[in-house]
């Protein structure tokens, strides 16, 4: 394992907090709540991909043993909060959830079109064969190729000329003495975690609902939820305690959620939803289809003098998906001129979601493969040629970064990477008969900040529960609040208990865009310190502690000590007795300020990838990857490297195995389950060095953190691919990058 940069042995990482029960099979996920007289519903779907439902036979499987319904747009209970509008006739604004059984209308292949709730989950999959649906298909439009040229200016822009998607332009171009023009596709992809989506609703009265639910907002689903069904929100609650995996799937409220809430209401019991692994290629999202041109100018001296970007973007025929795939380019590197452009492309399938490194790990792919292409047409090392662009303040916002150390970055991953030792020619390099490409890329991602709301109980034995509504989809959310509230307190982690997955917590945002640290970290921190200050506050009302200088007081191993130099305090388990209080509670919330209209706010870093390519088989092997992140002060580095690694691991299958493949004959995917949809298992991946610069950024929050999950994977795929190039002298800018493409 990697040392930290600045280590320091007497502030050694966590261990996962939630290791232990995991690893034992103690932690019980969305699919496993023990509630008495569970039913269990599956879902029916549709085999067009464009069309009517023209009837719907279910006798026999009303008749079939322990059916307690089958239900459908013909008999489901009405949800309140649709009313009784059509459903969208053209795309609505992102967030408009299809309407699960509202009529008689399919929209895409695999849209769930019925459902059958028996009292065994083996009773209901057999009943959902006997029925028989018959449908009057219309022709449908998937190949993205093919009807390219029906893309337009997203509604949402059309609407809101503020829009960042809309059409960008920025100074005149400068002289152009070598120029690059080139195409690059980014695939259907598909999120594919372990653990399928998979609900529990149970309605406790007729206007209380339970949802034991796989998602990444318990606080947002609670609020669509209640929405939905027009109940008070208090009188909703989600509970994710944990979750194995989801990669951005579990962002919003899906169909087949209110379909079991729906199927609960219907037959009077809890309702248990599990998707088969079919199903999770067309009920929670994908990484949209998306083409990219990319025109780049520069001098012969390697400044850049124009770069335009133009992005078409995969959505659904009912609803929109804008994604940031061309908003990088107009602020990573330095050049005068920057053009984009950004279209929707509407066909006949469910509407793609937000998937790991959403919008910038397919807009990356793009420019910092193109920048390749401009590093070896100027006959530039493609490191030289980035840092000649650096970008010392914003150009898009003309604002200085809150931190940047992507030069430190570029430098250290370089050195530990043994980039010196590139040649500069393709093909140039070998090894036992293979060939041997080194790539890199830079990577940058948003920085957000959400308003967050914690609780802290300091309870008599000196130990504390913090409390917050955020989630844990895998990196170790518990681990780093544990950390925070622990330095904070000054007290032993062992101390130190987070709950976290409820949405009767208090509100946090859900866990995407690398938003959870900045967000829900800085509402820990401020709500220990707080109640740090109030228990020195009793210690001073305490003998002995009145006549002390409030400014020297410290707290350390669970004590409020008079200085620095103290080794005896008052314990804050006696603070607590002196007061006749039996616990302490403090609540807090934290949100951004001024700062974000001053300072541009970005992680940053660059992925160093050494690849071997058979001359013969075409097949590619990435044998080594460094990476190296700039995000501001590293909370937990054990945890922090786990994220690195695992975007290090998508990022590999993006760029040579996950591909959605679709028969457009009949709208539907063929790769369905992991035999055909391939992802990297450990054989895959090579030895990933992690480094961080680890530098807090004042700026941006309290703990001076800044997100590491997307950042993680940005980049990776151009890196690899650049590799390719390399070894191979081949370009290949259509993902993923597979033998045929190579011989």
């Amino acid at each position: 394992m990697e040392k930290r940069i600045f280590d320091n042995p007497a502030d050694p990482s966590l261990d996962r907090v939630d290791g232990r029960v995991k690893v034992t099979g103690k932690a019980t996920y969305s699919a496993e709540y023990a509630v008495p007289n569970l039913a269990h519903a599956v879902l029916v779907t549709s085999t067009i991909a464009k069309g009517v439902i023209t009837g719907i036979d279910a006798e026999k499987a009303n008749s079939a043993p322990g059916v307690l319904a089958v239900i459908s747009h013909l008999n489901a209970p009405k949800v309140p909060g649709w009313g009784s509008a059509a459903q969208p006739a053209e795309r609505a604004p992102i967030g408009t959830s299809f309407r699960v059984f509202y009529d008689h209308f399919v929209y895409f292949d695999g849209q769930p079109v019925a459902m059958v709730v028996a009292d065994t989950h083996e009773r209901a999959v057999y009943a959902a064969s006997l029925l028989k649906i018959t449908y009057q298909s219309e022709k449908h439009r998937t190949h993205f190729e093919a009807n390219v040229q029906q893309a337009i200016v997203p509604l949402n822009v059309q609407r809101n000329k503020t829009s960042p998607f809309a059409d960008y332009d920025r100074g005149e171009k400068g002289q152009v003495e070598a120029h690059i023009e080139a195409e690059y596709t980014i695939p259907t992809q598909h999120h594919q975690p372990m653990e399928p989506h998979a609900i529990v609703a149970v309605w406790e009265a007729e206007d209380k609902l339970t949802v034991y639910d796989k998602n990444q907002g318990v606080k947002s689903a609670q609020g669509q939820l209640a929405q939905a069904f027009k109940i008070p929100r208090e009188n909703v609650r989600v509970i994710a305690k944990y979750i194995g995996g989801a990669f951005g799937s579990g962002i919003r409220v899906w169909p087949h959620t209110i379909a079991a809430v729906l199927a609960a209401k219907h037959v009077g019991r809890p309702v248990k939803l599990v998707l088969g692994r079919e199903q999770m290629f067309t009920s929670v999202g994908y990484r949209p289809y998306t083409v990219q041109k990319l025109t780049i100018g520069a001098s012969k001296n390697g400044k850049l003098t124009s770069i335009t970007h133009e992005g078409i973007g995969q959505t659904s025929a009912y609803e929109e998906h804008l994604e940031r795939t061309i908003l990088a380019s107009r602020s990573l590197y330095a050049c005068p001129h920057v053009s984009t452009r950004y279209r929707l492309l509407s066909l006949d399938v469910n509407t793609p979601t937000w998937m790991r490194g959403p919008g910038d790990a397919t807009g990356m792919f793009a420019l910092e493969s193109a920048m390749d292409e401009m590093a070896f047409a100027l006959n530039i090392d493609p490191l030289d040629f980035r840092i000649k662009n650096y970008a010392e303040l914003d150009q898009e916002r003309n604002l200085p970064w809150s931190a940047k150390s992507l030069k430190e970055c570029y430098v250290l991953g370089a050195e530990k990477f043994g980039w010196k030792n590139r040649k500069l020619e393709p093909k140039s390099m070998q090894k036992d008969g293979v060939l041997v490409g080194y790539g890199m890329a830079s990577s940058l991602y948003g920085f957000h900040r959400h308003p967050s709301k914690a609780r802290a109980v300091m309870q008599a034995d000196g130990s504390v529960i913090v409390q917050s509504a955020t989630m844990d989809i895998g990196p170790g959310t518990g681990t780093a609040m544990t950390r925070i509230a622990a330095k904070v307190l000054g007290i032993h982690a062992k101390m130190v208990r987070f709950d976290l997955g409820d949405s009767a917590l208090p509100d946090a945002p859900g866990q995407n865009g690398s938003s959870t640290i900045p967000s829900v970290g800085s509402a820990v921190h401020d709500v220990c310190v707080a109640l740090r200050d109030r228990l020195i506050e009793m210690a001073f009302e305490m003998p002995g502690f009145a006549t002390k200088e409030k400014s020297q007081v410290v707290v350390r191993n669970g004590q409020v000590l008079a200085s620095m130099a103290d080794t005896n305090g008052v314990s804050f388990g006696d603070i607590l007795k002196h007061h006749h209080r039996n616990e302490l509670e403090i609540s807090a919330e934290s949100k951004s300020g001024p700062e974000r209209d001053q300072y541009s706010m970005y992680s940053f870093g660059c992925h160093f990838v050494e690849v071997e390519v058979s001359p013969f088989t075409g097949e590619v092997h990435v044998t080594r990857v460094v990476t190296c992140a700039d995000v501001g002060t590293i909370i937990n580095y054990k945890t922090a490297r786990s994220q690195s690694i695992g975007g290090i691991v998508g990022g590999i299958g993006m760029a040579l195995m996950e591909e959605s493949a679709m028969d457009h004959r009949y709208g539907r995917y063929v790769t369905s389950d992991f035999s055909s949809y391939h992802i990297p298992v450990h054989a895959d991946i090579p030895p990933i060095e992690v480094y961080y610069i680890d530098k807090p950024d004042v700026h941006v929050n309290p703990i001076g953190s800044k997100g590491l999950g997307e950042i993680a994977i940005v980049g990776v795929a151009a890196a690899v691919a650049n590799a390719v190039f390399h070894a191979t002298g081949k370009r290949i800018r259509q993902l993923p990058i597979t033998p045929d493409k190579l011989i």
